[in-house]
């Protein structure tokens, strides 16, 4: 592991990076694929989450990754069992496309919901959203794809199924001055590879706006975590495979991530 002594470290006045686990949910399963393809189920959602609990863990993200190719949202049974006897923030995404659909999601038990289809679709989605529930609510999906031929992001929808033809980056920015609190920013190219954060998304993104940023896609270790906040681009940081694979458990992961020199919250005793 990498110490961050002598390079950027975070201060008192500056909050602890928070650690999320992101499930990404089709039917029952929780799944995971590589670049949000070839999709293997890795557990059951309410054992999964409840672990990760016990575990540390700052914040749950809750993804159907159908729900909008299908057309609706069957996870919020999941938020309910979940609400119950789990006290961390949960997020819950895919197939929100309405006022309705965030006030129900809500009411299940969700602190804040993730769009990205609707929102890129129509926009002013964001702003009716932020107005009516605040903006610590909503949060913005982006799936970024690098372009094939010019420099910089693609903003994709679907579960990375879709092309939208709009610059990730300059997406990011829109949909932070029509009201988004955070942006979850998914790298599909390092998405299920363990081969580190896009970096320089990341820093991209988060040279735009003022709101966090939380990272997603690539995590394969603790270092991968400190490579972020040592550059001071990332705010939250949303892991699956690490933990889903048991490649390091929460506990473990946060204490190395502290032994660098970073501020992350502790884990209950």
């Amino acid at each position: 592991m990498k110490s961050l002594r002598g390079r950027r470290r975070l201060t008192d006045a500056m909050p602890a990076v928070r650690i999320l686990s992101r499930l990404d949910i089709k039917g029952p399963n929780v799944v995971k694929g590589i670049h949000l393809e070839g999709l293997r189920v890795v557990g059951q959602p309410g054992e999964m989450a409840r672990r990760y609990y016990d575990q540390g863990i700052d914040e749950i993200i809750y993804m159907d990754i159908v729900a909008s190719l299908y057309g609706r949202n069957n996870i919020l049974s999941v938020v309910e069992e979940a609400a119950r006897d789990i006290f961390v923030p949960l997020t819950v995404g895919g197939g929100i496309r309405s006022i309705e659909d965030i006030t129900t999601a809500l009411r299940s038990g969700a602190d804040k919901v993730a769009i990205n289809t609707a929102a890129i679709a129509q926009p002013d989605f964001i702003d009716a959203a932020s107005n009516t529930f605040g903006s610590q609510c909503i949060v913005l999906s982006v799936e970024a794809k690098r372009w094939p031929d010019r420099d910089g992001w693609e903003a994709l929808t679907d579960n990375g199924r879709e092309k939208t033809g709009a610059d990730a980056v300059e997406w990011a920015a829109e949909a932070e001055r029509r009201g988004a609190g955070e942006i979850l920013v998914t790298s599909v190219d390092r998405e299920g590879t363990t081969r580190g954060l896009d970096l320089e998304l990341l820093d991209a993104i988060h040279r735009r706006v003022r709101v966090p940023v939380i990272a997603s896609g690539g995590v394969g270790e603790p270092g991968h975590v400190t490579d972020a906040i040592d550059r001071g681009c990332v705010d939250a940081v949303a892991c699956a495979h690490v933990f889903q694979y048991d490649i390091c458990p929460i506990p473990d992961f946060k204490a190395a991530i502290a032994a660098a020199g970073a501020e992350v919250r502790p884990c209950a005793a």
